[in-house]
């Protein structure tokens, strides 16, 4: 009986250990549209810590947005996995999600009101401290993040991975708040050595303080795991790289840090 007491009390323990990261469902609104985010943190870090919003790939708000979230809650932070579509609309096929993503396009301000509304969301959340909120975002997402950032959004951090670098509204001097990082892959069709170029040459002209990373011979989608599925089942560009996922994270978060001021995290005991 005793060993099976003390058998119990370690897997509490253990369990207790990895229960630190918690997450949460949410539902908020923009222009009449609900939104469906998760919110994760980790309830044993004492005080306020920076907020981080994750913009998804065009598939939409899924397990990847909200992985993301947790990981970024390991980190120290707290994060939203944003809702871009409504009401948690996700894509099962490019066509539906060229369709998703390319009214949001054409419709900036939508967008906009869309991502306000996640930002006014996280700034609220107790554990955050509103005066340190950035924001990272995938393929579409990262998209979605720089637009924001070139607008003059108060965010104090942006970071795309793999996402499109062109734009018809180019960062202008003094607007942009955000220190900026782009990372994406040297064999990707949809984002061209070409278009590197351009982005750098419009973040210097507008004195923006950035990094702009590509990785040798990967592809669309690099940091995904399922991206060889998807590929293979459209027949699209896309493919896993796991040196370019983990060295552009690794890069990420040292960004992240030094651009937000974040020390040492401390733990409740």
């Amino acid at each position: 009986m005793n060993k099976l007491l003390l058998f119990a009390s370690l897997m509490f323990v253990t369990s207790a250990s990895y229960a630190a990261v918690q997450g949460k469902e949410v539902t908020y609104n923009a222009n009449g549209t609900n939104l469906k985010g998760y919110i994760a943190y980790d309830d044993a870090i004492k005080g306020k810590r920076p907020g981080i919003l994750v913009v998804h790939e065009w598939w939409g708000h899924n397990e990847y947005a909200r992985k993301r979230a947790r990981m970024l809650a390991e980190r120290g932070y707290t994060a939203l996995a944003v809702d871009m579509y409504g009401d948690g609309q996700q894509a099962h096929h490019p066509d539906d999600a060229g369709k998703f993503a390319g009214n949001l396009a054409k419709n900036t301000e939508l967008a906009k009101a869309r991502f306000e509304s996640a930002y006014n969301l996280i700034s609220k959340e107790i554990t955050v401290d509103s005066n340190r909120i950035a924001a990272i975002g995938y393929c579409f997402g990262g998209s979605v993040v720089l637009h924001m950032a070139r607008i003059g959004e108060p965010l104090k951090a942006v970071m795309s991975f793999h996402g499109d670098l062109g734009t018809e509204h180019p960062a202008e001097g003094g607007k942009v708040k955000a220190r900026i990082a782009s990372f994406t892959g040297e064999d990707d069709p949809m984002i061209p050595a070409t278009q590197v170029a351009a982005f750098k040459q419009e973040m210097e002209k507008a004195g923006v303080t950035y990094k702009a990373v590509t990785y040798p011979t990967a592809k669309h989608s690099f940091t995904n795991p399922d991206a060889d599925k998807y590929g293979q089942k459209f027949k699209l560009p896309l493919a896993y790289n796991a040196a370019a996922d983990k060295a552009s994270w690794d890069e990420g978060m040292a960004f992240l840090a030094d651009a937000l001021h974040v020390g040492a995290i401390t733990k409740r005991n």
